[in-house]
């Protein structure tokens, strides 16, 4: 508990109570909105540090995908020889490589959230479910950037999107909110456990290659399917590369699974996240 003493005209003092949030999902909505002008600036913060004295800058957030496009389109689609539904093997593999490396990006800035703003968090009070939530924000901004790319890619092989693109929004929400809910718990995991920012970098890279990005997810034998669908980035993926691509519907089941695992990574992330909040401040 914590607090602060003022005294008014007349010589009297108040004394402004901080108390621990109460309940399973004591989640202020209205105190994270008043919030809304700080949640602004650490998102512009994490922007403009992440590229500060960089002679590429913000081009980063192309340079790194069009790469990784390039490889996994000379080993996986050129020599491995991998099926890409009869799309252009770069288009096919970027487009999954875009919510992928927001997803990674994002889950491995909102792990250090806490930690990292260690001097903020103990000496200033402010919903801190702003720190892990700036981190999904921020990572938008390389996604836009590197959104256009995909664009220019379309338009070069000539694939032409499908009405599905009007669901786009909904997929990238669904990135967004596995990206915090996961975080949620990585980030409080790390405030008492310090091995987890060495866990976060070997849990991406596995994840990535347990995730459709350098290949279609109808290679998965039919009758494990709905066990590679409890990775919810299958679900995203997959709806990425039939909203934009026009490739045929995906595994609507498949979505499912997927869709409820990332339900219940931010059910309980928040709860946990919630749950240790009273004791950041002395534990970090």
């Amino acid at each position: 508990m914590s607090g602060s003493v003022k005294e008014n005209y007349f010589g009297q003092t108040h004394r402004t109570v901080i108390t621990p949030p109460k309940g399973w999902l004591s989640l202020d909505l209205k105190e994270l909105w008043a919030y809304r002008e700080l949640l602004s600036l650490l998102v512009w913060r994490d922007v403009s540090v992440r590229y500060k004295q960089s002679v590429v800058g913000i081009g980063w957030a192309v340079i790194q995908p069009v790469m990784t496009m390039i490889i996994f389109s000379l080993i996986f689609g050129r020599f491995a020889g991998l099926p890409s539904e009869g799309i252009p093997y770069p288009v096919f593999t970027y487009c999954a490589l875009l919510p992928w490396n927001y997803f990674a990006r994002s889950l491995g800035d909102s792990s250090d959230s806490l930690v990292g703003s260690a001097n903020l968090v103990t000496k200033v009070y402010f919903p801190r479910l702003i720190l892990p939530l700036s981190k999904v924000f921020a990572g938008l901004i390389d996604f836009a950037i590197a959104f256009v790319i995909l664009l220019l890619l379309m338009v070069w092989y000539r694939v032409t999107p499908t009405a599905g693109v009007l669901l786009l929004p909904i997929f990238l929400l669904i990135a967004m909110i596995s990206a915090l809910g996961i975080g949620l718990w990585l980030t409080a995991l790390n405030v008492k456990y310090r091995d987890v920012k060495f866990v976060v970098p070997f849990l991406t890279q596995f994840w990535m290659y347990a995730s459709p990005v350098a290949y279609s997810a109808t290679i998965v034998p039919e009758q494990w399917r709905w066990l590679y669908a409890l990775n919810p980035m299958v679900g995203v993926i997959e709806g990425f590369r039939w909203a934009l691509l026009g490739k045929a519907a995906p595994d609507f089941a498949m979505m499912a699974i997927s869709l409820s695992i990332v339900v219940v990574f931010f059910v309980t992330g928040l709860f946990y996240f919630k749950r240790m909040e009273q004791q950041f401040a002395d534990i970090i």
